[in-house]
């Protein structure tokens, strides 16, 4: 499956992306927005891989790669929890910080939000944002998501701090 636009396009994962899948995941400087607490291993990695080839509905969850017109990976963007029943989904974007704040989050991001509504039939997807990634909030506000509740104190930070998550929703009409 391919989505793309005149810049960039989304892919299904290959097995050959293991070692960027294993730099990406293993970064601790984007764990806090992932809210991962541990590396993972290739092992990990690999079986994951092998499942990526299960359909949206079976899997309940997708990861693509984002990748430029020039065939370079510069990020992943993935729907979770994915809900037949409901018509809904979670999405969740990672950008390479080398490629940050050049349009290609939202370009990836309008893409997917194009195949949720028109592949996929969803009614609505959402996604989780700590209060202070105003990039993450700036980002989806721009494509359309509303701020719908504010999860106080949600995120855990440090032994005695804790942080507020908006959940924000994009709705077909």
């Amino acid at each position: 499956m391919h989505l793309k636009n005149e810049n960039l396009y989304l892919r299904a994962l290959e097995p050959n992306d293991i070692n960027l899948l294993y730099e990406w995941e293993n970064n601790p400087a984007i764990w806090r927005v992932s809210n991962t607490l541990m590396p993972f291993s290739k092992f990990v990695l690999e079986q994951y891989l092998v499942n990526a080839h299960q359909d949206v509905f079976t899997a309940k969850q997708i990861r693509l790669l984002i990748c430029l017109n020039n065939h370079k990976p510069i990020g992943t963007i993935e729907l979770f929890d994915f809900d037949a029943q409901n018509a809904r989904a979670g999405v969740g974007i990672m950008i390479d910080a080398a490629f940050q704040e050049k349009g290609h989050a939202t370009q990836a991001l309008s893409l997917l939000c194009h195949y949720c509504f028109e592949i996929l039939m969803l009614k609505q997807v959402y996604c989780n944002i700590s209060a202070s990634n105003t990039k993450s909030l700036h980002l989806f506000k721009k494509i359309g998501f509303v701020e719908v509740g504010l999860k106080k104190q949600w995120n855990k930070l440090t032994h005695n701090t804790y942080e507020d998550e908006w959940l924000l929703q994009l709705c077909k009409n």
